[in-house]
């Protein structure tokens, strides 16, 4: 259904990273949206709406062919956990996931401009955190590292790594679900042109049970 370039509607360099390993031709067109959300919006809702919000703004721009726009959020206990503004937040943040598991949601949106149509996909990914001490936590803000993430803090982080264990979509965590996003563009004519599973596993050193179920559309999370 399409042949031009794939539009990534987002600046973050770890979308980018892993849209790369599906071998897909892309060009990034970042947009801007107001990512506040609604009263009583759940976390579901919560990064669709924003998914939908950003690969429509990317198309208005002049984008043409397919627009692929994420969101990903932090959901813990019912409250919806974006980035921190600044290191107390992140503090705050940090603190409350100790110990307990959450949930990791990416929500995918394409959008095939010439026709208008609008796919959507979403990832969901139970994350225990480890009992890290006060003062991994303070080394961790230091760094910086977890101002410009949601929940505030990145799984892959090699000094802090916060995850205890992890049965689920890394990649989603990570903040782009590639399984997901492989069976979405594979409606629109865009399959990988890599091995996907193995490239994902291989570059981000994780060896993950939910693949199969994915590609084979029997299961909405991972």
């Amino acid at each position: 259904m399409s042949n031009g370039a794939l539009i990534l509607a987002s600046n973050s360099p770890r979308r980018r990273e892993l849209l790369a390993l599906g071998g897909w031709i892309y060009l990034t067109q970042p947009a801007e949206i107001d990512e506040t959300p609604l009263p009583g919006e759940t976390a579901e809702t919560y990064v669709l709406r924003l998914a939908q919000a950003k690969a429509r703004a990317a198309a208005e721009t002049g984008a043409r062919d397919v627009v692929l726009a994420a969101d990903t959020t932090v959901a813990a206990e019912g409250g919806i956990l974006g980035k921190p503004r600044n290191a107390a937040q992140a503090r705050e943040m940090l603190l409350h996931l100790r110990g307990r598991t959450h949930q990791v949601l990416t929500a995918l949106a394409v959008l095939h401009t010439p026709s208008g149509r609008l796919l959507t996909d979403l990832c969901a990914t139970a994350v225990p955190m480890r009992q890290y001490s006060d003062a991994e936590i303070e080394a961790y803000i230091a760094s910086g590292d977890p101002l410009d993430k949601a929940g505030a803090y990145a799984i892959q982080h090699a000094g802090f790594h916060p995850v205890e264990a992890l049965n689920g979509c890394y990649a989603n965590v990570v903040g782009l679900p590639l399984c997901h996003l492989a069976r979405t563009l594979r409606k629109l004519g865009l399959p990988p042109q890599t091995d996907l599973p193995q490239a994902c596993q291989a570059a981000l050193g994780y060896r993950c049970s939910v693949f199969t179920p994915i590609l084979a559309e029997k299961e909405t999370y991972g």
